[in-house]
């Protein structure tokens, strides 16, 4: 009988601790500065004005963030539907334009969105309603979004691009940017652009 009784509850404890494994690998959360950003493949924009503002080729149909010519990508997790993302667009454009502007930083910093569970015909829609200049990236089956901890939109992310082809974290957040000068200059020092 004791035998009997040490086999259940050896069982039972085997059972809860497979399952909290189970829960604590199905929970995860953005990258955290410091960290470097997990590897992922995003779709190539078929727009040539994105391909040059990326500096990637026309060949292919993805490409990874180690390939893009500069040495700053911030990235905006978005979703179509989301009225935070929405609210956050001509902040983000004013960044963009900020960006453009100044020759100093046009080809040291780039940005991109991803469309999480967006499909290309979303996020073409949002591009053109709110007039995004930048590349947006379709992730209609949220694969993008999962490798990035499945956050809430609006989601920031900065990775600065190192020698070694590593793309660390020195920016995470959720929600608006609020002040695009503070963020900016915040960026800047946090990269060492200076």
């Amino acid at each position: 009988m004791t035998k009997k009784i040490l086999c259940t509850l050896l069982s039972s404890l085997m059972v809860l601790l497979f399952a909290s494994f189970s829960f604590a690998q199905k929970q995860s959360e953005p990258p955290k500065v410091g960290a470097v950003l997990p590897e992922m493949e995003l779709t190539k924009p078929k727009d040539t004005a994105c391909l040059q503002y990326l500096g990637l080729s026309s060949g292919g149909s993805v490409f990874k963030i180690d390939q893009l010519r500069t040495k700053i990508v911030i990235i905006e997790i978005f979703s179509m539907y989301c009225p935070y993302c929405q609210a956050e667009a001509p902040n983000i454009n004013k960044l963009y334009q900020l960006l453009e502007s100044k020759p100093e930083l046009k080809d040291k910093i780039k940005i991109i969105g991803i469309g999480a569970g967006n499909t290309q015909f979303e996020v073409a829609t949002f591009k053109k309603k709110y007039q995004v200049a930048f590349p947006l990236i379709p992730d209609e089956d949220f694969k993008l979004h999962k490798i990035l901890g499945e956050p809430r939109t609006p989601y920031f992310i900065v990775v600065k691009l190192n020698d070694k082809k590593q793309q660390e974290v020195i920016y995470s957040k959720l929600g608006a940017l609020e002040n695009i000068d503070l963020f900016l200059a915040r960026i800047i020092r946090l990269a060492g652009l200076q």
